[in-house]
Order: structure tokens, then C-alpha cells, then sequence
């Protein structure tokens, strides 16, 4: 996890589905648990589906809060 990870996950929007164009931070923790059962697309949009879903699961969402907060 970089700096940089932590913000992808706020500019990053979501491509498809049910929740296309939010942003992957902004995704319910039952949809990101949905992909981690189901399993993550390839590329850069799993690997921040991964990760955000690690930090829901573990209750650190507020790790982004000061990145939302920044101009």
C-alpha cells in the first residue's frame, strides 16, 4: 500500500455494474465482499478493490478521511 493506492481509491470510479462511477472508496463493504469471494478483476481495478476491501473489512475507512479533505 502506497500514498499514491490510498488515493487511486478516491479518483478511481467504479467501470461497471450496480455501483458504476463511484468512486472505489465510496463502495459498500458488501459489494467489495462480493468481489473477494467471488474474486477480483485483473489489473489495477482489482488490486484497488482488494485493498479497499482490506481496509472496510478492517475498519481503517478513516485512513482516507484526511486524503478527502486535501484541495
Amino acid at each position: 500500500m502506497t500514498p499514491e493506492s490510498l488515493q487511486n481509491l478516491l479518483t478511481t470510479v467504479m467501470p461497471y455494474g450496480k455501483y458504476k462511477g463511484r468512486p472505489i472508496a465510496d463502495l459498500p463493504g458488501h459489494y467489495l465482499n462480493w468481489f473477494a469471494r467471488e474474486g477480483f478483476p485483473p489489473g489495477e481495478l482489482g488490486r484497488l478493490l482488494a485493498l479497499m476491501q482490506e481496509i472496510d473489512h478492517n475498519g481503517l475507512s478513516a485512513l482516507l478521511e484526511p486524503l478527502r479533505k486535501e484541495p
